[in-house]
């Protein structure tokens, strides 16, 4: 589990994680300003219908979507430079 330099793989991980998500909320937020419309640009894929299964007592239902913009990928970007700077 362990990266070269002693690094965790985990806080890679959770880096990328943070990433996507702070690039999501800037790119929902900047994507409404005029000129900064570009940043919420992306494509986003999943499943349409969701699998449902109802056991008439339990009812579960999966769906997955993800949605890749410009901003989501610039947080990449940012959480790898911070992994290599730590």
């Amino acid at each position: 589990m362990y990266g070269g330099k002693g690094k965790n793989s985990w806080s890679l991980f959770l880096l990328l994680l943070g990433g996507i998500v702070i690039g999501g909320f800037i790119g929902h937020y900047l994507g409404k300003v005029p000129y900064m419309q570009w940043i919420n640009y992306g494509q986003e894929f999943g499943l349409q219908n969701p699998i449902i299964l109802d056991l008439s007592v339990i009812y579960i239902q999966f769906s997955i979507k993800i949605e890749i913009t410009i901003a989501s990928i610039l947080g990449i970007i940012a959480a790898i430079l911070i992994y290599k700077r730590i």
